[in-house]
């Protein structure tokens, strides 16, 4: 699913939304779009490479576990592009902080956000509310 909108004027509030299963990029993409936020919803993370742009997104929440790509490759490759984004990732699995700060060398974070699912949506907004404060 990629999301519909046209706009591509840089938002301080644009969100790149990547995960494999369509009922979750909806989900949290109609709840972010509830809240203010601009966001691109993507299931294929090939696809979402190939349109992420320099200085377009303030946030990329990433899944970890996807077919053709996983999330830590595709950070990578996002830092590549743009090094500035906050990353966060989402997980149904047990990932340590530590685990994902060695898979993605480049993460500047110093505490990455995990997101674990299952998560309610409001919890969900929540975190990526504090997490650009």
């Amino acid at each position: 699913m990629q999301s519909n909108r046209d706009d591509t004027k840089s938002s301080p509030y644009r969100i790149l939304l990547v995960d494999d299963e369509p009922d979750i990029t909806f989900s949290f993409n109609m709840v972010l779009e509830d809240y203010g936020f601009v966001v691109d919803a993507f299931n294929d993370p090939l696809l979402a490479l190939s349109s992420f742009k320099i200085g377009l997104y303030i946030m990329a929440i990433i899944d970890i576990k996807m077919p053709k790509m996983n999330g830590f490759e595709l950070c990578g490759e996002i830092r590549k592009i743009d090094d500035k984004v906050k990353i966060s990732f989402m997980t149904a699995f047990d990932v340590q902080e530590e685990n994902v700060k060695a898979a993605v060398p480049t993460l500047n974070e110093e505490k990455p956000l995990i997101i674990r699912k299952p998560i309610s949506v409001d919890d969900f907004v929540s975190k990526v509310k504090e997490e650009l404060e």
